[in-house]
């Protein structure tokens, strides 16, 4: 996998800190399990951290600490932990920690039509934002946006070109309210993508404007 675009230090910052929202840290897990580089810079990230972490003065800590955190380990945490454990084998276009929430491959999930040429599956991950799946037909593009806050993408098939650049799978793109963009998918391959936002796009065209409210992004 040639990998070629990556997280800005700031996403990966956060990373390591466990500061981002769910579906964003998801879609960071995934790429790490595809890209030696942004892994390679988080194990930077989370030392940076630990040094840190290592220079705050101690607090004392009750003396049962301990025991309340030994009764934690319960069977149901045990049963947790196994089910996030990677299977003996994987779909090549999804990587382990999506892999947990899909349960199979992308061409066996319950696809939603979004609109033209557009499929989706909202991952339903609650709390700021939101996290889903997208599917785009060859040669279909996404209405031009910017973003409110912040937006990360994913490919895990297929590829698309726009005013950033050609992303193809394991590439991310990185955005904020800086980037105005028109992904369109340039092969006659659909293009699959993990996307997750921490606030609503922003539709610059009248049809995106038009259709925003019925498609929640």
């Amino acid at each position: 996998m040639n990998i070629r675009h990556h997280f800005d230090d700031a996403t990966l910052m956060a990373y390591a800190a466990g500061t981002l929202p769910e579906g964003m840290a998801l879609l960071v897990a995934c790429h790490l399990h595809w890209c030696p580089e942004c892994s390679h810079r988080v194990k930077q990230a989370e030392a940076v951290g630990g040094a840190l972490l290592h220079r705050i003065e101690p607090k004392p800590m009750p003396a049962n600490a301990l025991n309340d955190l030994m009764s934690r380990l319960d069977d149901d945490m045990a049963a947790e932990v196994s089910s996030l454990m990677q299977p003996a084998i994987l779909p090549k276009d999804v990587p382990a920690p999506l892999h947990h929430y899909l349960k199979g491959s992308l061409d066996d999930l319950p696809w939603k039509r979004l609109g033209y040429g557009v499929h989706h599956i909202d991952l339903n991950l609650g709390g700021k934002g939101t996290t889903r799946l997208l599917k785009i037909a060859p040669g279909v593009s996404v209405p031009h946006h910017t973003h409110s806050g912040n937006e990360l993408t994913l490919i895990l098939r297929g590829s698309y070109t726009d005013e950033v650049g050609r992303f193809s799978a394991g590439d991310v793109a990185d955005l904020d309210g800086e980037i105005h963009h028109q992904p369109i998918v340039d092969t006659d391959q659909d293009c699959i993508c993990l996307i997750a936002t921490d606030s609503p796009l922003k539709f610059t065209g009248f049809m995106g404007r038009l259709v925003q409210p019925f498609i929640g992004m």
